[in-house]
């Protein structure tokens, strides 16, 4: 029992060596430190005004700006074409995974 009261005793207390660095610093626990988001690492004063910037700048433009004319009716087709080609993709069978399989065993 005294043994056990011991061994808790020095864990509990924090005296063991686990609770300090190298440098001598005390480690924080996960909730305590502090994360971008928290800090408004992210979004500063300056990015906002950018921003609104660009905001401005997609709202008022193409009300300046003379139309376009329209673009001829074959390059309307490369999208189209790009997403036939991605479904087409998105549903052949690879080879792949045979040979991962055959691999593995």
């Amino acid at each position: 029992m005294e043994r056990r009261a011991r061994k808790s005793g020095s864990l509990a207390g924090g005296g063991g060596g686990r609770t300090r660095g190298a440098e001598g610093k005390r480690f924080m626990a996960p909730q305590e430190q502090k994360t971008p988001a928290a800090t408004g690492g992210y979004f500063t004063a300056e990015l906002a005004v950018l921003f609104l910037c660009l905001t401005a700048l997609l709202v008022f433009l193409p009300l300046v700006l003379p139309p376009l004319p329209p673009p001829p009716s074959l390059l309307l087709l490369v999208p189209v074409g790009l997403m036939a080609i991605l479904i087409a993709l998105a549903f052949v069978p690879t080879e792949g995974r045979n040979s991962i399989a055959s691999s593995c065993a």
